[in-house]
Order: C-alpha cells, then sequence, then structure tokens
C-alpha cells in the first residue's frame, strides 16, 4: 500500500470516528425536594443531515417510565406547563442542542425514570431511548456535614482540640434546587460570638474562631434551611467540641476561721487536675495537725479543703497548686498569725468596754436631767 492510498484510507477512517449520531448526556440519578424544583442538566447531538432542521419551532419533550409517546409522555415545551402532568420549562436554547429543563412543585408522584424527545421541522423526530435520568423525590432534605478543622488540618474521631488553637468549623451541604436558594445557619449552646463567612454558591459555611476552655464541651449545630411555598424544610448536622486546657483555680477559694482555720480551692481543667498545698512553700499530707479532703466536682473540676489546728496558725503563707498535662496554677491564702489574732482580740475588747462605758454615762445623764 503506497501513501497516497494510506492517506486515503485515513481520511476515511477519520470521516466515519468523526461522524455525529444521536447522543444526549444527562446525569443518571437526581434527588429533589417535595415541593420544590429540580434542574436537570441536559445536551443533545443529532446526526448532521437534520442540522437545517433544528430550528428556533423545535420543541422538547420528556417521558416517563417508557418511551411510547402516546402513553408515557408527561412533559411538551410546545403547550402550556399547567396542562402538562410535569409542570416547567425548558431553559436551554434547543437551537443551541441545550436541553436544560426545571420542573417545579414536584411531589412523590414525579418519581420515576425519565427520557428525552427533539422534534424539529422536516423528519428530525427523536427519543433517546439508550439515556435517561432517574428522579428521585424526597420528602427531606439531606443533612448537612460538619468537618472540624484544627490549624487546617481535618481532625477525626473528635480528637482534642487544645486551647489557643486555631479552629475552623466547616458546614457542607448538598444543595438542591429551591426558590429562594437554602440558606446555612449556625448555633451554639451556649451562644457564643463567632466569625463566619459563607460562600452561598457552594453551600458551605466556616466558623473561625480561637479555641477557649470555655467552648469546652460546646455543641455548635449547622442547619440548611428549604424555604418553600407552602412549608419550611431543615436538616442539621452538629459537633461537641472537646476542649484541653491547663487549670485554672476559681477566685471563689478562699479561707475562714472559727477555732481552726479551713481553706478551700477550687481548680477546673482538661484533662481533670491535681491539687496539692503547700504550707512555707512545702507540700503538707494528711496529719495530726492537718486534714484533708477532696471533692470531684465535675469530668474537669475538683474541690479540695485543708483544715489547720492552731499549732500551724503561725505559718503566714498557706499555697494551693493544681496541675495537669498541659501546665499549672497556684493562688496564695495570707494567714493571720497568733500576734494578729491577740491584737485583734483585745481591739474589739476594748472597744465592747467603750461602748458599756458610753451607755451608762448616757443613762446616767438622763436620770439627772
Amino acid at each position: 500500500m503506497d501513501t497516497a492510498e494510506k492517506i486515503i484510507l485515513f481520511c476515511f477512517l477519520l470521516q466515519a470516528v468523526c461522524r455525529r449520531d444521536f447522543s444526549i448526556s444527562l446525569p443518571q440519578k437526581i434527588e429533589a425536594l417535595s415541593g420544590s424544583c429540580v434542574i436537570i442538566k441536559c445536551r443533545f447531538e443529532i446526526q448532521e443531515q437534520y442540522d437545517k432542521n433544528l430550528t428556533e419551532r423545535a420543541t422538547g419533550q420528556w417521558l416517563k417510565n417508557g418511551t411510547d409517546v402516546k402513553n408515557n409522555l408527561v412533559f411538551n415545551s410546545s403547550t402550556s406547563s399547567q396542562k402538562s402532568f410535569m409542570k416547567g420549562n425548558i431553559t436551554g436554547k434547543l437551537k443551541d442542542k441545550n436541553c436544560i429543563t426545571v420542573f417545579h412543585d414536584l411531589r412523590s408522584i414525579h418519581s420515576g425514570q425519565y427520557y428525552f424527545r427533539i422534534e424539529g421541522e422536516g423528519g428530525l423526530k427523536w427519543t433517546y431511548t439508550e439515556t435517561s435520568v432517574s428522579v428521585h423525590v424526597i420528602d427531606s432534605p439531606p443533612k448537612p456535614t460538619v468537618q472540624l478543622y484544627v490549624e487546617q488540618k481535618e481532625v477525626q474521631d473528635q480528637e482534642e482540640v487544645l486551647e489557643g488553637s486555631s479552629v475552623s468549623l466547616r458546614c457542607s451541604a448538598e444543595t438542591l434546587c429551591s426558590s429562594p436558594p437554602p440558606t446555612l445557619t449556625w448555633s451554639s449552646t451556649p451562644r457564643i460570638p463567632l466569625s463566619e463567612s459563607i460562600r452561598l454558591e457552594e453551600l458551605i459555611s466556616d466558623l473561625n474562631f480561637t479555641a477557649t476552655h470555655r467552648q469546652h464541651r460546646v455543641t455548635f449545630t449547622c442547619t440548611i434551611t428549604y424555604q418553600l411555598q407552602d412549608e419550611t424544610k431543615t436538616a442539621q448536622d452538629s459537633i461537641t467540641l472537646h476542649v484541653q486546657y491547663a487549670p485554672k483555680i476559681s477566685p471563689s477559694s478562699s479561707c475562714t476561721r472559727t477555732d481552726v482555720t479551713v481553706c478551700f480551692c477550687e481548680a477546673d481543667g482538661n484533662p481533670s487536675p491535681e491539687l496539692e498545698w503547700h504550707l512555707s512553700g512545702r507540700p503538707v499530707t494528711n496529719s495530726s495537725n492537718t486534714f484533708i479532703s477532696e471533692e470531684r466536682l465535675s469530668s474537669t473540676g475538683l474541690r479540695s479543703s485543708i483544715t489547720l489546728h492552731q499549732a500551724l496558725t503561725h505559718t503566714s503563707t498557706l499555697q494551693c497548686v493544681s496541675r495537669n498535662t498541659h501546665g499549672n496554677a497556684s493562688q496564695l491564702f495570707q494567714l493571720p498569725s497568733s500576734v494578729a489574732r491577740l491584737n485583734l482580740s483585745v481591739l474589739i475588747g476594748v472597744v465592747v468596754v467603750a461602748l458599756v462605758v458610753m451607755m451608762m454615762c448616757a443613762i446616767i445623764y438622763t436620770c439627772v436631767r
């Protein structure tokens, strides 16, 4: 076979391969929300010989659960959609082989397999029987998905978040056709101020903030809302944040004095902290002069009390020290010395005597008058 013959054969094969035929591009399956709409993305091709028949007067038709025009026709673009089984219109230009279609007010009876048919002038009449789209009408919208990112890395299995970390909660949702479009909103319990950015065209909403101990076990909920003609439909997903943080001693920690001195210290941390008492810088344990008790307040809170007998009241400082794997905290308690308590008792006695003398003088003066 010489070169000329090879070129002729190649051109013949190329023409055969490139020859256009009837074909259509449709999604395999679409979910639609009951009471809302559905958009079917659609493009088609026809044989070249029918290009002249595809004019502005061409009509698009949809057939449901079969390809027989007489029995399965549910929509025709040339007639009013109000008289059709499916209410809607073809938004694409059929002359440009664009058959994008929107159907409105869908109900469960509209679920099924749909085939497209093109009719033009002359002999252009074709049903695309080889390819169809399945429309499934659902009563409730799919719930969104909430993902946790720490320092821009996705976190799985509810791993702990360290206080001070940069946190991002991303809510993404599958968007279904509706007018107006669906919206995403965030809520948390308890509610706290957060920055928010929304990209509605992708139906993605991000909450970005710095984790603090106040957000430990706070639940964040993302809700997608569809405003339909006769009702509002929602779906939601939630995530509970777990924050690890160094101990923090409550400002309510204090000492009281009766016959003995009793001091209380409350600490909160995650993981739950340990508490120690130090007298004059040295750790203290239970003894004949001290009694220490502990009470678990919560999974992150601990309360400890220490009772000091008179033999230790001359000590000038008492310290509560709390520790966990992320740090420590301490609080210093000033204890009154025995001399100070003696001076206070003397002062109280002098005041009482003075008041008694003043009252007696007042009584005598009144009697003399």
